[in-house]
Parts: C-alpha cells; structure tokens; sequence
C-alpha cells in the first residue's frame, strides 16, 4: 500500500514541476525589490503567482500573470511579469515597509484537485538603516568616481555626509538643497532612498576609506586609485625606428652587439690592400720614370758624338774630364 501511494505521488505532474529563486534577501525602507522565479519550459502556458505567508497553503496572495492590475505598467505596489522564452517570471515589490518583512512564494499553478502547485520560497527583511550598491570601487588616477547610498525612508529628512574614515574634520554634508558642491566632490540626494558621491580629478592621496552617512547610520567605502602610467624616452627618433628586417649591411647604433664601420675586419683588410696596390702602383711608375730619364741621359750624350765626330789629329788638343761619382751615373 506504502509503495502504490509513493508511486501515485511520483507520478502526480508537480512533482516534475521545478521552481527556483534566490535565497533571502535584506532591503532598506522605502526602496523597492525584483525577484526572478525560474520554471520548467513545459508550464511555459500556466499562470504564475506571488504570495506572502508562512505556510504556502494559507499565504495571501499579491499578484497573478492573469490579473492585469498586477501588470508591470498597473498602478498596484506588487507587479508580476512572465518571460516564456526565458522561462522566467519576476515579481516587483516597492515603497516597502518594516510591515512587509516576511516569508513569500513564487508559484506555478497546476489545478486539479490531486494536483499540488509548484512552489519556491524565500525570506525577505525589511530593515532601517544604509547601504551601498557597491563598498569597493577604483578608478585611474585623474579620472573620477562616483559612490551611491542607499538610506531607508526613516532617514530621508536627514542631512547626507561624505566622510573619510578616521578623520571628522574632512565631513562634507548635505544643504537644505541636499547638495553639495566643491572644486572636487559633488554630492545629490534625491530625497527618496539614494545620494551619490561623486569625486572628480582623482589623485593617489585620494585613496582610502570613506563612509558616507545618515543620521545616526553610516557604511564604509573603500576607494583605490591607480596610478597613471608614463613612459618618457630620451632616445632620437631615429633610434626609436624600429624595422621588421634588418639591413646586414647596416647596424642599428643603439644595438649593443654592434661595432663601428671601421672595426669590421673585412673592411681594415679592403682598405690594407686598397694602400699597398696604391703604393706598388705609385713605386711602378716611379722606376719607370727613372728609366725614361736614363735613356734620354744616353742618347744625348750619343747625338752629341755624333753630331762632332772627332778628326783624325784633334785628340792632340782634347782634354780629359773625370766625372764624380753622381755624374757618372747620370752618363751611364
């Protein structure tokens, strides 16, 4: 009888159907939450609910997919819309209230009287006080950033401070305007549930904790700055030229294996040899002139006899020169 009965109940098709949402949630007085309740695609058809209460039997419910005063564009606190292509439905709450603390269902209804609905449940807070969206924030040196707290509604006719952590002295708050303007921060409050805090042309010193207040309420923020980061060259710009193929022929004067033009050994032996052909050639033509000069030296000396032939009788009367050593050479 025990295993018909598990059997009926296994077979029974919301126990196919699946439900999920998120886990609990806090959120401040006055401001407004989403949640997304997630089905399987073959209830894509079925009507979707929100409903409060401990117990899914008894809870009261809030809005319906088939209701159209719980459309999203519908004048209601609760909405609810259904995305079938995501298989997705979320349910909007705003303007909440401590009051409205407590245990909520997404449901899918099945019908039937054998037929339980799918459900999911979650818990949500609703709490006094002040958050951020987000407590650690960076931006990049000389840029800016912009810090948003969110405050419950108990707090809305309070001045907003901007404070860094440690120090009282730097607190900026809020005018009746619920502004505040200076050369580097901007504060705005919009009187509802949020100011922001944006600071402008941020340096390294501006790095640290903050906390930003309301009332008797503050949170703490963290913001890094990073450094801007500048290259300076002292290089030419020829040497800053930088070419896929290198030249070998050419080398680059600031690579640090290369050597002058005139310490390559190819070109020392090019130009050793280029000054002896130079020197042998200079010495060639240097003895060639010397010869000419002897020969010409010859035959004058040669044209001369002959041109004043000796008679017969005239060596009575010739004299006889001796010649030194550089004149004879000369002769000869």
């Amino acid at each position: 009888m025990t295993l018909l009965l598990l059997l009926i109940i296994f077979l029974l098709p919301g126990s196919h159907c699946t439900v999920s949402t998120v886990g609990d949630v806090s959120v401040l007085e006055g401001g407004s939450i989403t949640v997304p309740c997630h089905y399987n695609p073959q209830y894509i058809s079925h009507v979707k609910y929100w409903c409060q209460g401990r117990m899914r039997e008894f809870c009261t419910s809030l809005a319906r997919t088939d209701d159209p005063d719980s459309a999203p564009n519908g004048k209601g606190v609760v909405t609810i819309a259904d995305d079938p292509t995501q298989h997705v439905f979320t349910v909007s709450m705003r303007d909440l209230t401590e009051e409205d603390s407590g245990w909520y269902w997404c449901g899918v209804e099945l019908g039937g009287m054998w037929v339980s609905d799918s459900t999911a449940s979650l818990h949500i807070s609703v709490i006094q006080g002040m958050s951020v969206v987000s407590s650690m924030l960076s931006a990049d040196e000389g840029s800016s950033v912009t810090v948003q707290c969110l405050y419950s509604k108990n707090l809305r006719s309070s001045e907003k401070r901007w404070c860094r952590s440690g120090n009282w002295n730097s607190c900026m708050v809020t005018d009746s305007e619920g502004t505040f303007s200076s050369r580097k921060v901007f504060i705005h409050d919009d009187r509802n549930s949020l100011f922001t805090v944006t600071i402008q042309q941020l340096e390294m010193r501006d790095l640290g904790w903050y906390w930003c207040g309301a009332g008797q309420q503050q949170v703490a923020v963290h913001v890094s700055v990073t450094a801007q980061t500048t290259t300076l060259s002292t290089a030419s710009p020829i040497q800053n030229l930088k070419t896929t193929v290198r030249n070998p022929s050419v080398m680059s004067s600031n690579d640090p294996h290369s050597r002058p033009v005139w310490e390559s050994p190819l070109v020392v032996c090019g130009v050793a040899l280029l000054v002896i052909t130079a020197f042998l050639a200079l010495w060639k033509l240097r003895q060639r002139c010397k010869k000419k000069q002897k020969h010409r030296g010859t035959n004058e000396m040669n044209d001369n006899l002959t041109m004043c032939p000796w008679r017969e009788g005239d060596y009575k009367n010739a004299s006889v020169i001796f010649l030194n050593a550089p004149a004879q050479a000369q002769m000869l």
